[in-house]
């Protein structure tokens, strides 16, 4: 059995880092990746930012892209999650496919001398640490992809009713093997 109140378990989940970004790709023929370098190191990262208190990730993820970028951005999908030790503190880093408007719409904030919009091998040759090299290198074909596509609207509550009445009348259990059905052999 597993105790939630032994006090190193405790202690190792208040201490974790919760953070949050998105991959950001700006719309137009050739798509782009947005690359941040900060002001503190000069190292160039995707960007993200710690989750305030009582915030949604989703929100959270969408105020660091814009205060990073400078570029309003719609949240598309989950891309995935990385960690990584913190000053001996566990982080915890969860990233969003967004997709950014042409020009800027606000001024950079103070924690960020520049922005470059790459393309996705020059995005991550850009990049300073190896784990988000790995992680864009993963999911940016995903995200590019992604990107590309047109958006579908949702339909309709009453017609998502509808085909799903319709489907769920034609599912069965689950499969069976052949050599379970088999008896006597």
């Amino acid at each position: 059995m597993f105790c939630y109140a032994r006090e190193g378990w405790t202690r190792f989940v208040s201490r974790t880092i919760h953070a949050v970004g998105g991959i950001a790709v700006r719309k137009g023929a050739r798509p782009r990746v947005a690359v941040v370098q900060r002001s503190k190191d000069k190292l160039w990262v995707l960007p993200r930012g710690k989750l305030r208190r009582d915030e949604r990730p989703v929100a959270g993820a969408r105020r660091e892209v814009v205060e990073e970028t400078g570029f309003r951005v719609e949240v598309c999908d989950f891309l995935g999650v990385i960690t990584y030790q913190a000053r001996g503190r566990p982080k915890v880093v969860q990233f969003w496919l967004m997709r950014a408007e042409a020009e800027p719409s606000y001024e950079l904030m103070k924690d960020i001398v520049a922005v470059e919009w790459l393309s996705l091998g020059a995005a991550v040759k850009r990049l300073s640490y190896p784990l988000e090299k790995l992680f864009l290198t993963n999911v940016g074909r995903l995200a590019i992809l992604q990107h590309r596509r047109p958006q579908r609207r949702k339909a309709k509550a009453s017609a998502t009713k509808t085909s799903a009445t319709k489907t769920s009348a034609i599912k069965t259990g689950p499969r069976r093997k052949n050599s379970a059905r088999r008896t006597g052999v």
